[in-house]
């Protein structure tokens, strides 16, 4: 008999889903205290929650029996899935049931924006008839920028498409292929943001996109733009936003989500009256939040009763054995991955994965897997897990290949990423030292030897007298201290590149200052 503890509301189907399976009881405890969590978590074998639930480091501790712990929705922020994943609970979540309902809200909410029903709607309530106030624009033949192509950025493309709009996209992993295959024009975001009439985004908040859409892109838009956000607060930067409307800038904006929930009472976007809000509505509709219910139901049995299962946001089940042979390689993976994606310029259409030596030995699927969560991680955060980052590839356009070498050149055990870009061909290398971990042998040809974590700044530049002193400069004159160096090249005074692991994350404006320096091709700052 398996005990499956709900303590958060979830729709009634997917409660059916759960007591409709054999030998499983179902017990549902809502707005339970830490303390009464603690208890009631002691014999179940799973939990299924939302968001109101926290799913701390001492309630996973606390379910000696817990197998999988299920959120009815995308992110994941109230689980400890560090915990989680040390305790060997698998994390599900269901990412696919709220898409059709964010893109129609973001449509309802485009719509709204360019006929003014909103305000019409006030008017005529309050017992007047503003026909001609109210004249709006159409969507037909005007321009589309969809800021993030991802799913529900994808199907929002398809409406908009129908409605007889051209759709710019942007996405750093929006190949050309894909982009022709949707109808889509690729752009960049600067581009794109230039050229629109509405401007949707659909990006996760992570450090690159908090701010996407702040006074500098502003400035490049034109005064008739209209601008949606149906995706995560803090994208758009509501002060500028509102200095931008306060100026007519913008001719309007509607937002469903804020860079502080509830949206206080006097916030500056509640005086005008171009500006449409709703309450985090995106998801918010009977067929969504059934979807959600029944599809991490679905799965949370699946996980119980030992069959496949979808949607692993921590690492799949893996037995004592397993887990210490295979944990350092897929840290070296995923960082290898993400590294990846910070260097890449422009969208990667082919990767091919090497394991060498014992990393060969390993197992390459959950190694791979890893690897792709580091590098869509970085665009898609919440969306991507182990389970879907093979699907993410095939969808994005990305052909993986794996390849297994018995022997490596340099060192016993080594993975390495090569992939291609519109812009050229990257590969970077990593390997395991037992006494200080993963470690970054090589990057696009050059020897690297330095650990792969922390803050990083990497510099390509040409190979002249004064080059590392004026950036040490530079960012000495910005109080950031250099922990760490390391310099590759293969001749004298040709290209060369540089690694340097900084005290502290480094800013775009930080990045902006050193790209100044003469004899700098390109300038990136990584987190890992």
């Amino acid at each position: 008999m398996f005990r499956i503890l709900v303590t958060d509301d979830i729709a009634k189907s997917g409660i059916e889903v759960l007591e409709g399976v054999p030998d499983v009881q179902v017990d549902v405890q809502t707005n339970l205290s830490e303390t009464e969590l603690l208890e009631a978590i002691a014999e179940a074998d799973a939990l299924v929650v939302r968001s109101q639930t926290m799913v701390n480091e001492a309630v996973i501790a606390a379910g000696k029996r817990l197998k999988v712990i299920g959120r009815a929705g995308v992110g994941v922020d109230n689980i400890d899935l560090e915990a989680a994943t040390k305790q060997g609970v698998l994390v599900i979540n269901a990412p696919d049931g709220n898409t059709i309902a964010a893109a129609e809200h973001t449509f309802a909410m485009m719509i709204s924006l360019a006929r003014h029903i909103p305000a019409a709607n006030r008017d005529l309530l309050g017992g007047k008839w503003n026909r001609k106030r109210w004249v709006g624009v159409e969507l037909r033949g005007k321009t589309l920028a969809v800021l993030g192509m991802g799913r529900i950025g994808t199907e929002v493309a398809k409406r908009a498409k129908v409605f007889g709009m051209q759709v710019l996209g942007f996405d750093p992993f929006l190949t050309e292929e894909r982009a022709n295959s949707l109808g889509v024009v690729k752009a960049s975001i600067d581009e794109a943001v230039a050229g629109a009439d509405f401007i949707t985004v659909h990006t996760p908040l992570t450090k690159e996109t908090h701010h996407l859409i702040g006074r500098e892109r502003l400035s490049l838009v034109k005064p008739t733009v209209r601008i949606v956000n149906c995706a995560r607060g803090g994208i758009i930067d509501e002060q500028a936003l509102c200095e931008a409307l306060a100026e007519e800038r913008v001719a309007g904006a509607a937002l469903d989500v804020f860079e502080s929930e509830p949206l206080l009472e006097d916030h500056p976007l509640r005086q005008f009256e171009n500006v449409i809000l709703t309450p985090h509505l995106g998801a918010s509709t009977v067929e969504a939040q059934e979807n959600v219910a029944i599809q991490v139901a679905e799965q949370v049995i699946h996980v119980l009763m030992d069959e496949p299962f979808e949607h692993a946001v921590n690492l799949p089940s893996l037995n004592a054995q397993q887990k210490a042979q295979l944990a350092p390689y897929l840290v070296l993976a995923e960082k290898l991955g993400l590294f990846a994606a910070h260097i890449a310029q422009g969208a990667p259409s082919e990767m091919t994965v090497t394991y060498t030596g014992d990393a060969a030995g390993r197992d390459g699927g959950y190694l791979t897997r890893t690897v792709l969560k580091g590098l869509f991680g970085f665009q898609y955060s919440d969306d991507i897990n182990y389970v879907n980052a093979l699907t993410f590839a095939e969808e994005a356009g990305l052909r993986v290949k794996e390849v297994r070498e018995s022997r490596g050149l340099v060192y016993t055990n080594e993975i390495s990423i090569s992939f291609v870009t519109e812009n050229g061909t990257h590969r970077v290398g990593g390997t395991l030292y037992h006494e200080s971990g993963p470690r970054l042998v090589e990057l696009d040809g050059y020897a690297i030897d330095m650990p792969i974590e922390g803050n990083l700044l990497f510099t390509r530049h040409v190979d002249k007298p004064g080059m590392i002193g004026h950036i040490g400069t530079c960012l000495g004159n910005l109080r950031i201290n250099i922990a760490g160096m390391q310099v590759g090249r293969r001749e004298s005074g040709g290209e060369a590149v540089m690694l340097l692991t900084v005290d502290r994350a480094l800013s775009s404006d930080v990045i902006a200052e050193i790209a100044k320096v003469d004899g700098i091709s390109m300038v990136r700052a990584i987190e890992l």
